[in-house]
């Protein structure tokens, strides 16, 4: 197999977050990672999917962990007696 050496232009600090990051992942090196996905790539084995993440504020993360803890236990939880009652409450 001959193999041939590209050079791909990026700023050293894309370099380090991207080596951290591969690292993170469980792979040797950046080139590991690099050689990974050009072979997934190739085989047209290869989905990106692009997406939003979203973080929640610490005092949203307090007020969602206690609905969660609200619902686990069974309290302030309204449960409808019936499905038009269950409709009229989504209207509402």
């Amino acid at each position: 197999m001959q193999r041939t050496i590209v050079q791909v232009p990026m700023s050293n600090d894309l370099r380090k977050k991207a080596e951290m990051v591969s690292a993170d992942m469980g792979f040797s090196s950046l080139q590991e990672t690099i050689r990974v996905l050009l072979t997934k790539l190739s085989k047209q084995e290869l989905t990106i999917t692009i997406g939003e993440t979203v973080s929640l504020s610490p005092k949203a993360e307090q007020r969602y962990a206690k609905v969660v803890e609200d619902i686990t236990a069974g309290q302030n939880v309204y449960k409808p007696k019936n499905k038009q009652e269950f409709f009229k409450m989504l209207r509402s």
